[in-house]
């Protein structure tokens, strides 16, 4: 079996304009990635983003599903070795072959994009977790392969993680989504606000009773924030404050949405550049929680865990015998070495609360 190649430093530089582009907040986070990892993230965002941006941008239903198929045909093409002539396409087959992420999960992604082509509504929050598992949740168990974690238990918190992330930018663009015809809040809980979503689409206003259900997804979403949480103590040590800074800052974004009175009809919640670094910078110490690391995936998203489990892992590299694994040796010294400053630094968080 060859090696996978490795992505063009052309094509690097290109995904990386990409993210810079197109999400300050996943950018901000990226930088504390380790350079290894921080490549092929920035290929698998690049990827993600233009999937996105090529059902969003195109006008007509039709042209929206060709879109979709198109984008199922790039995902083959990847694949096989044979991808479309663009950077984000030869970055994204690279990382997919390198980290042997199946196929299951891209897909899963480009599902969430064709429903959002047939302007599907949601009726309860299960239908809403099937649609952020999908659009999100398979980026965060891609983000967990990169880094070289496929333990079902890991990869269902970061499962949770991207589905809150998605939960919160549903949250925070009520209003814009509106505009656009699009509903994404659960139906079961505009109704019993007394919130006639047809018309609140036709004329989207900001209510007292959509501020609850707008409450109620931004409470979901701190739910799965805490879920997740154990899951970044499982990823290697020099991913973790990345991944728990991107964590932080999105939900500061729902803390900024309630401080706007949940109105993201009107307001459009922010996070400036100062409080990016600040999750940044306190994104090594870890926060208590009542989740845990071996709980069950969402019942929506276990699909997306039992792909990684039925797929076949990278082989290690050859040149040294199994039993010398140099590599996993060091880790394994590194993780107890994070986990000391981990304590260390929580510690002394909690002796400092204590003193005020």
């Amino acid at each position: 079996m060859l090696r996978p190649e490795p992505i063009r430093a052309a094509d690097s530089a290109a995904c990386q304009t990409a993210i810079r582009a197109g999400s300050k907040s996943f950018h901000a986070a990226g930088l504390l990635l380790p350079p290894s990892v921080r490549e092929p993230a920035h290929a698998l965002y690049a990827f993600c983003r233009l999937a996105d941006d090529l059902v969003d941008n195109t006008d007509a239903a039709g042209g929206r599903l060709a879109a979709v198929a198109w984008l199922r045909e790039r995902i083959r093409r990847a694949y096989d070795g044979h991808p479309v002539d663009d950077p984000a396409d030869r970055a994204f087959a690279a990382t997919v072959a390198a980290h042997a992420i199946p196929e299951a999960l891209p897909l899963a992604l480009v599902e969430g994009l064709e429903w959002d082509a047939l302007g599907r509504s949601y009726r309860d929050i299960g239908e809403l977790h099937a649609y952020a598992g999908r659009v999100a949740g398979s980026v965060g168990a891609m983000m967990a392969l990169i880094m070289g974690v496929r333990e079902a238990e890991a990869l269902a918190r970061a499962c949770d993680l991207g589905a809150a992330m998605q939960l919160t930018n549903i949250a925070r663009d009520v209003g814009e989504d509106a505009r656009m015809g699009r509903l994404y809040l659960p139906r079961d809980w505009l109704d019993a606000a007394g919130i006639d979503a047809e018309a609140f689409l036709a004329d989207p206003r900001p209510s007292s009773a959509l501020a609850e259900v707008v409450a109620r997804v931004l409470a979901e979403a701190d739910r799965l924030y805490a879920c997740a949480e154990p899951g970044i103590a499982a990823l290697p040590p020099r991913c973790r404050p990345a991944i728990r800074a991107a964590s932080r800052i999105y939900a500061r974004i729902g803390r900024e949405v309630a401080r706007n009175g949940y109105d993201s009809v009107t307001c459009r919640a922010r996070v400036g550049g100062l409080a990016k670094l600040g999750h940044a910078l306190g994104a090594a110490v870890p926060r208590p929680t009542a989740g845990r690391l071996a709980d069950p995936p969402l019942v929506q998203t276990a699909f997306l865990v039992a792909a990684v489990v039925a797929h076949p892992a990278p082989r290690p590299s050859a040149g040294l015998p199994s039993w010398w694994d140099l590599r996993g040796r060091v880790l394994h010294v590194l993780d107890l070495i994070e986990r000391l400053r981990e304590r260390e630094a929580f510690a002394q968080t909690a002796q400092s609360e204590i003193a005020r």
